[in-house]
């Protein structure tokens, strides 16, 4: 048996992760990894205007990933309407 890609071990947590984010109305789409080993996602659905969106990345997909995939540095929303700037942060 061929030893998986760390973008297909990332992406089979990721649909571990999912049921909890479809619960509440939302979603996700995977982008990419990085050369930094940081995981691009795009929350989506109600995920994608919850404002408490940035905490479901950090404490529970990023904590999730980094569980089943030691090497992930980072997990971040790849959305431009949870970017900071131009809103006085």
């Amino acid at each position: 048996m061929a030893e998986q890609t760390l973008e297909e071990t990332v992406k089979e947590a990721l649909e571990m992760f999912r049921p909890q984010l479809q619960a509440d109305g939302g979603d996700m789409e995977f982008v990419c990894i990085d050369e930094d080993k940081k995981v691009h996602l795009n929350l989506t659905g109600a995920c994608g205007s919850c404002p408490m969106a940035l905490m479901t990345l950090k404490m529970g997909i990023e904590r999730y990933l980094q569980d089943a995939c030691p090497e992930i540095t980072e997990v971040v929303q790849d959305n431009a309407m949870t970017d900071m700037e131009g809103f006085g942060f």
